[in-house]
């Protein structure tokens, strides 16, 4: 199967080894709110709208970017991780995987309308943030879910 949208896999194991510690990072700070003073940089910000300050365009700010590093490894990770091929990419793997992909976009719209209706200010901020990840995190669990069973059933045969 020629599936040109699919990157080559030996970057899976890249995508693997960027993605968990990463997540795992990430879950650390913002479990404990962690600011490392030596990751404090002058940025430049398209916008910025502070809490109990000016709106400022177009202009540098004094910010702690473990944030941003944090979330640009997750998403690049986790993209290179969900779309590497596997070794036997073949008609019935991309069945899987484009069944897992709609699964994760159900999934992933059904808990932000949730959101919508049940969650309120900041803590409606927080879903927000995590949804911009659980799509790629539903769909790399789906189908990774289903192609152990697929490699399971296969030995059980």
């Amino acid at each position: 199967m020629n599936a040109t949208y699919l990157f080559h896999n030996k970057y899976k194991k890249w995508g693997w080894l960027i993605f968990v510690p990463t997540a795992i990072a990430s879950f650390l700070v913002v479990a404990f709110e962690y600011n490392p003073a030596w990751l404090d940089a002058n940025v430049f910000a398209v916008a910025v709208d502070e809490i109990l300050g000016d709106k400022k365009w177009f202009s540098f700010i004094e910010n702690n970017i473990l944030n941003e590093l944090l979330g640009v490894l997750m998403i690049l990770s986790g993209i290179v991780l969900a779309f590497s091929k596997e070794k036997d990419e073949d008609e019935f793997i991309a069945q899987i995987r484009l069944s897992s992909l709609v699964w994760a976009v159900y999934v992933n719209y059904a808990i932000l309308l949730l959101a919508f209706i049940f969650v309120y200010d900041m803590s409606f901020l927080w879903v927000m943030i995590f949804n911009m990840i659980t799509i790629l995190v539903f769909f790399i669990v789906r189908f990774n879910w289903k192609l152990h069973q697929l490699k399971k059933g296969a030995q059980h045969d």
